[in-house]
This record gives C-alpha cells, sequence and structure tokens, in this order.
C-alpha cells in the first residue's frame, strides 16, 4: 500500500479520484491538489469520502510543489493536470523522492508541438534517484501503447503495421464543444499530421488523409490521420513497424466550427493587446467555450478506441489482429459524473498507480507504458471498468 497526490481537479482527475478511492487495497491516503482548492473539495464531496485530503498548489511553480510532497510525503505524484505542466512536477518529484505518472508528453506553452525527448531526458536523473516515471498512462497514449505490447507479447513476432483507430460516436448535443481541455485540443487537431513509415517521419497537412472506417457496435465514420504522440514511442520500443499511423473521428459540424475558429483567427496561441490587456486567442476561446466537465449529464453514445496490427506471428506466417474497447458515456457518467473520454483517461491512470503501488510497475527510470508487462494491465482493464475485446485475422481496412 502507498499514498497517492493527484495533481489536478479536471475531468480526468475526477474520475482517477473516484477510482483510486475505490482501490483502498492498494491506496493507503489519497489527495487532490490544484490551483482552485474549491474544485478539490467538491470532488471530495462528489466521492464521498471526507478521509481524501485536499491543498491548494500552483502546478508551474517547483517550489510550491516540493513544499507540498515533503508534507504529504507520498509515494507517488499522478499528474492529471496540462501537459504544460509535467516538466515541473518531474523536478519536483526529484527534489521530494516521489515516483511520477502521467497520461500526456510534455508541450511547451509557445509552440505547438509536443514530444518525448523533453521527458526522456530525465531518464538518468530517475535511475539515480532510484524513482520510477510512468509515461503516457492514458487511453491514447497509455492503453493503445499496451495492447501494441500485448500483441507483441502474445500474437507476433513481428509487428509490421500498426494502426490505432479513436472514435468517439457520441452526441453532447452542444453546437461545438471539446471533450478534453479545449487549449490543448484545438491545438492537437490543428497541428500538421504525421505517421511513420520505412524508418522517417512523413509530414501531412492537418486533415489531410482521411478515409472511412467501421467500428465496432458504431458503424463507418471518418477517420482522419493526425500525429499523436505514442507513435513516437512505439516505433522506437518496436522497431520492426514499418508504418504506423493514427486516426481519430470528426463529424462535419466539428470540423465546420474548427475551420471557422482557425479562419478568425481563435486558435492563435499568440498573446495579442486587447484594450491595454496581453490575452491568448485559444485561452479566450476556451473560457468561453463549454466546460468538458459539464457535458456528462447529457452525453450519449460510446468511444471506440483500438489498435489495428498487421505482422508475423507466432506461427510465422502473416496475421491480422484488432483489440479494441467500447466505453459508454453514459456508464461513464453514472458511475464517475464524468463522460467517456475523461473516463477512458482516467481509469488507466488508475491502473498504472495501482501496479506501481503493488512493485509490478515499479523501476528506476523514465519508461512508457509499453515497456512494462502488458498482462496485469490487461486483466485491470476488465476489472476496472473498460474491458477489451479481440479479432483475429480479420479486415483492417488498412
Amino acid at each position: 500500500m502507498g499514498k497517492v497526490i493527484i495533481i489536478g481537479a479536471g475531468g480526468v482527475a475526477t474520475v482517477a479520484a473516484h477510482k483510486v478511492a475505490k482501490n483502498a487495497d492498494v491506496f493507503s491516503e489519497i489527495m487532490i491538489a490544484s490551483r482552485t482548492k474549491s474544485k478539490c473539495d467538491a470532488i471530495v464531496k462528489a466521492i464521498g469520502n471526507p478521509a481524501i485530503k485536499t491543498a491548494q498548489v500552483d502546478a508551474d511553480n517547483v517550489d510550491e510543489l516540493t513544499a507540498l510532497f515533503d508534507a504529504f510525503k507520498p509515494d507517488l505524484v499522478m499528474n492529471l493536470a496540462l501537459p504544460y505542466q509535467d516538466l515541473t512536477i518531474m523536478e519536483a518529484c526529484l527534489k521530494s523522492g516521489v515516483s511520477y505518472l502521467d497520461t500526456a508528453n510534455y508541450e511547451p506553452r509557445d509552440v505547438a508541438h509536443f514530444e518525448y525527448s523533453w521527458q526522456w531526458a530525465f531518464k538518468e536523473r530517475f535511475e539515480q534517484a532510484g524513482l520510477t516515471a510512468i509515461l503516457g498512462c492514458g487511453f491514447d497514449p497509455g492503453v493503445t501503447s499496451i495492447y501494441t505490447a500485448y500483441a507483441a507479447k502474445h500474437h507476433f513476432k513481428e509487428i509490421q503495421y500498426l494502426d490505432i483507430v479513436d472514435c468517439n460516436a457520441g452526441n453532447h448535443h452542444k453546437a461545438f464543444a471539446t471533450n478534453f481541455n479545449p487549449e490543448i485540443n484545438i491545438r492537437e487537431i490543428t497541428q500538421k499530421g504525421q505517421y511513420w513509415e520505412d524508418g522517417k517521419w512523413v509530414e501531412t497537412e492537418p486533415l489531410e488523409i482521411h478515409k472511412t472506417l467501421t467500428y465496432p457496435n458504431v458503424g463507418p465514420r471518418e477517420s482522419y490521420l493526425l500525429h499523436h504522440e505514442e507513435i513516437e514511442s512505439l516505433v522506437k520500443n518496436y522497431p520492426t513497424i514499418r508504418r504506423a499511423r493514427f486516426w481519430m473521428t470528426f463529424g462535419e459540424e466539428y470540423l465546420t466550427h474548427l475551420r471557422v475558429i482557425q479562419n478568425i483567427g481563435m486558435a492563435g496561441i499568440e498573446p495579442i493587446n486587447y484594450e491595454g490587456h496581453q490575452i491568448v486567442p485559444l485561452q479566450f476561446l476556451k473560457a468561453v467555450l463549454p466546460n468538458p466537465q459539464d457535458l456528462g449529464a447529457n452525453y450519449d453514445g460510446e468511444t471506440s478506441i483500438g489498435c489495428r496490427i498487421r505482422g508475423i506471428g507466432k506461427d510465422g506466417k502473416e496475421h491480422t489482429y484488432y483489440v479494441y474497447n467500447n466505453c459508454s458515456h453514459q456508464a461513464a457518467y453514472e458511475e464517475t459524473g464524468m463522460q467517456g473520454v475523461s473516463y477512458t483517461t482516467g481509469v488507466p491512470a488508475t491502473i498504472g498507480a495501482r501496479l506501481f503501488m503493488l512493485g509490478l510497475w515499479k523501476r528506476p527510470g523514465v519508461w512508457n507504458v509499453e515497456e512494462f508487462d502488458p498482462d496485469p494491465f490487461m486483466d485491470e482493464l476488465n476489472k476496472q471498468g473498460l474491458p477489451w475485446h479481440e479479432l483475429h485475422d480479420c479486415d483492417l481496412e488498412l
């Protein structure tokens, strides 16, 4: 058993807090900390467990974080704040001697660009400190990386083609809303696409490549090629991969709103002067859009996320394999008060933290999730609310 501190009070942190509280056999004490303490208190009230502690902290401030960690003395920090804050939280963990877990890789505030190099650079320092850092333990990245590791361990001698497919077939009944932090979401989607093929990165224009894919229990949906962070670590850890791509579905209405937002300059991340005040257009847009945490009550439908893999099987013959999860927005809301996108990120973070506490995912250094044994994680997915399904030798459509 061990003590855990959750940094953040958004939708993902809310789901994780609910789940961590239900795993009392491994989490002896829980604290939720965020810039706004009242949000943490609201989560505790919703869970109904007054033993959970709360605190105010600025996750951009290493000294504040270090003081909090030194006072609470957690065994693990679950960073469920913004990706801008990954490095400050990792630095504070090193100063306080605490292990670390997150769900998304670092992204600088002033450049719409993300990659693992900044966090991988901490590897030697975490090794020397005897601390574990677990990177990308959400769904994608996270579960999709574990799916790949599981396929490599049990079904394939050589994974050659990997397509990660992410469909949100839900309806929140809003004219336009994002399913997680609008600033992060829009920055991600409006970047140039990128995929791995024949040992090099291939860049595309934003949303340039798309095709119709069929998702289980959902049907056909137009799917767009994006750059996504888990591809970077997966091609490094599985060098037999010849091509790796990431696809996500978007409806035409969503894309129309997105085009308008870009055309009128509201997707900009450079500060502008408005009546003597410096404001960032995208941050202002975030303030006026619906809060992703408030979407759950009227959200119906489901997500369908998985990996479509082709390669040489253990028997030396070519095989295809599709492993996926479908998650109901309403079921997620009924359990945690949050919609399915938050649920599919918060549950895997909890599982990663659980496996750390059990000593199964505990190793000095900085690691992506696929570098750990996938089997206990896959077992926990079925127990914690994200059951998976697999299809062998099927038409991958890709």
